[in-house]
């Protein structure tokens, strides 16, 4: 985002950083902490680009308490984050990125929680799409594949940069592209989603929405 010419960037993070470049604001940030969401909320002015970034990824066999745990950070974070921000990006006219996952559309049965939170988490993300783009909010599903993170780090299988998927996923957002496949293991899927039956149904049921309550 620097490298693009962004004014200023906030950086949630869970450890003390610093960072060579003074655009960058750090904010302390757990996003199962509603205080803490508040508090980041009320220090910026305005916004453009809100990133929800923050998952966990623990492999479990339907263990409810790890499907909790999974549906706190993946699910009910980012919906509290957006929900936090959504003034700033109304005024804005800005855009949320939803980094997901491609187990969103189909189950990886070892991370059984993961798959359902990441689901979960696409569904708010074509709610919100639907219920605000009379607002002029955009709404970006991010549906990779493996990521060199340290939530990937004991998984011995091809994986791509964290920079080539930011650059992809900033390419594909000044593109306009709402379902976004940032890496060579989704990118094929691409054109196949974007007229499959998932899609159709979407942008379908958006019609619905009356004009008063999606802003118009």
């Amino acid at each position: 985002a620097l490298a693009r010419g962004a004014k200023r960037v906030y950086a949630g993070t869970r450890q003390p950083l610093t960072h060579p470049d003074s655009r960058l604001r750090p904010l302390a940030l757990d996003v199962t902490n509603p205080a803490q969401i508040q508090a980041a909320a009320s220090e910026i002015e305005s916004l453009d680009i809100l990133i929800n970034n923050a998952g966990i990824m623990l492999p479990d066999e339907f263990d409810p308490a790890a499907l909790e745990h999974h549906l706190a950070v993946n699910l009910y974070g980012s919906s509290a984050m957006t929900q936090s921000f959504l003034p700033a990006l109304i005024n804005s006219r800005g855009a949320v990125i939803n980094l997901l996952s491609c187990v969103a559309l189909a189950p990886l049965p070892m991370f059984t929680s993961y798959s359902i939170s990441k689901a979960a988490a696409f569904s708010l993300t074509k709610t919100l799409r639907a219920l605000h783009t009379g607002q002029g909010v955009r709404f970006h599903a991010v549906l990779a594949g493996p990521i060199d993170t340290d939530m990937t780090r004991a998984l011995d299988i091809p994986k791509t940069s964290p920079q080539a998927a930011a650059h992809a996923i900033f390419d594909a957002v000044a593109k306009g592209e709402e379902d976004i496949f940032p890496d060579p293991a989704t990118a094929p899927l691409t054109e196949a989603w974007a007229a499959g039956a998932d899609k159709i149904l979407e942008r379908q049921f958006a019609q619905l929405v009356p004009a008063e309550a999606a802003g118009t």
